[in-house]
């Protein structure tokens, strides 16, 4: 994998890049929509690619449980058994020991879970995790780390990140006895403490990762905090190397944190959101179950073309969902998905054209006028 800074906001930190793999090419900043069991919810490779889609994420945990390493290496590895030619990236797993805290035992060593299908119990050390990961074959995975929930505390904190650099360390020298034949991220931790939020950074700078990512934001901290530490870790990182926020966000916090000099993204909320009736629109949010659309012959948002809208009404879609019509998922979540990627598209260009404060400025003020 290469990485390569095209463009350098003089405006902020914001930046424009291309990580360069073997299966393709990501311009970044961009968004990676989620496919955590190798599948986007109700979507196939084609709606992706229309979407935009240049990477997208699998879940290492979930995928370990279901279908299991055994049927993915069979069938020739993850890209070829969910038909996507284009790169993806894997999490390691922490997110979920995090959020099934109760199935969850962390020690020095790694993790012992239960698996919230079946009960069964197993355990992931660092190097298990890049392990399953080499077996999936995804572009680039990520590190084992220690995901710590708000509020912790300091001592707490200190705990998770400290573990989380031992963590890193033991997988990178496995990832390298394997002949390193993806790209390993190490994943920065810390709380909400940016001294602890400092160390973790310098401390995984001194492993040659491919790749830096912040971890345990988003995690139920207010968005003014989220905000502070991404702004505080986000220069620590190595300029050559991508930077990635995990787990965020709104279009909001896409833009706030591009501004800041993120490069890569990825969240359940366009998706999760689309089957909920929940639609992203230039001029807002919108929820298609609402009254008010039963009658409205405008697409979701007059300014997008993504197929959604070049072909359905406000009134067919909430009839579809109302009516739980397998069709609204499809046609809801294509939407949301593309809305996403173009807004890192327009990201983009506005980075090239060095115009990213008055992008933003746009931004905000069209999204004030309600949809």
């Amino acid at each position: 994998m290469k990485f390569t800074l095209l463009k350098q906001s003089t405006q902020n930190r914001a930046r424009l890049g291309i990580i360069d793999t073997p299966r393709g090419r990501i311009q970044t900043p961009i968004f990676m929509p989620v496919g955590t069991v190798g599948s986007v919810k109700a979507l196939t490779a084609d709606d992706l690619e229309h979407c935009g889609a240049q990477i997208i994420l699998g879940n290492t945990y979930h995928l370990y449980l279901r279908p299991g390493c055994e049927v993915i290496s069979h069938m020739g590895g993850l890209h070829r058994f969910i038909h996507w030619d284009r790169p993806m990236l894997t999490d390691s797993g922490g997110f979920q020991f995090f959020s099934l805290a109760k199935l969850a035992k962390f020690t020095d060593d790694g993790v012992a879970f239960q698996s919230h299908i079946d009960g069964s119990r197993h355990f992931f050390s660092p190097e298990k995790s890049v392990e399953i990961q080499t077996i999936l074959g995804s572009d680039i995975m990520m590190s084992l780390d220690w995901c710590m929930g708000y509020p912790a505390t300091f001592a707490q904190a200190k705990t998770a990140l400290e573990k989380t650099t031992d963590w890193a360390g033991k997988g990178y020298d496995y990832w390298q006895t394997q002949g390193a034949p993806n790209n390993l991220f190490g994943i920065v931790q810390g709380g909400m403490f940016k001294d602890l939020r400092t160390r973790s950074a310098q401390q995984l700078m001194q492993i040659d990762f491919s790749g830096f990512a912040i971890g345990g934001l988003s995690v139920g901290e207010p968005t003014d905090l989220m905000y502070e530490m991404a702004d505080h870790t986000l220069p620590l990182l190595p300029e050559n190397r991508p930077r990635y926020i995990m787990g965020v966000g709104t279009p909001e916090n896409l833009v706030e944190l591009t501004e800041m000099g993120c490069d890569m993204f990825d969240c359940v909320m366009p998706s999760r959101n689309a089957r909920n009736g929940k639609l992203f629109t230039s001029r807002g949010d919108i929820n298609i179950p609402n009254a008010r659309f039963k009658f409205d012959p405008q697409p979701i948002d007059e300014n997008c073309t993504c197929y959604t809208c070049q072909n359905y009404t406000r009134a067919y879609l909430r009839h579809l969902y109302k009516s739980r019509e397998l069709l609204a998922y499809r046609l809801n979540t294509i939407h949301n998905l593309y809305y996403y990627l173009d807004l890192m598209a327009t990201m983009r260009e506005a980075i090239q054209e060095d115009r990213f404060d008055g992008f933003k400025r746009q931004f905000y003020e069209t999204r004030s006028k309600g949809a």
